[in-house]
């Protein structure tokens, strides 16, 4: 605790996150995600081994996951990673992640069109 000295410690970072902003970020990115049903709450407590009840928090926005807990989501949830990567201010790096999934499901298309050919 800093001493009382009549000074105070500006506050005027204009770029700091705000916790409502975090917190309905990541619940906006899971419920793209996963949907809002009891098998998004599941899906949740094995991805990151947390409570029902904590799911359901992260869920609602009424909390957010902190430390590992959102390292597990971002492994596990591309649309967890993308909220995260924009309220860093790093939108650049979702090109990386969308070109990642864009190629998979080309590669998918041409699979299917070469076994359509071939009968």
């Amino acid at each position: 605790m800093f001493p009382k000295m009549g000074k105070t410690i500006p506050d005027d970072d204009e770029r700091k996150l705000d916790r409502l902003e975090y917190r309905m970020a990541i619940a906006n990115a899971l419920k793209r995600e996963l949907g809002g049903s009891h098998r998004a709450i599941k899906t949740l407590v094995k991805w990151t081994d947390v409570s029902e009840r904590t799911a359901k928090n992260w869920l609602s926005g009424s909390h957010g996951p902190s430390g590992e807990h959102l390292i597990n989501l971002m492994r596990c949830s591309d649309e967890v990673l993308i909220a995260v990567l924009e309220i860093a201010d790093r939108e650049s790096s979702n090109a990386g992640i969308l070109l990642s999934e864009f190629r998979t499901a080309l590669l998918r298309m041409v699979s299917i069109v070469d076994d359509t050919m071939k009968s």
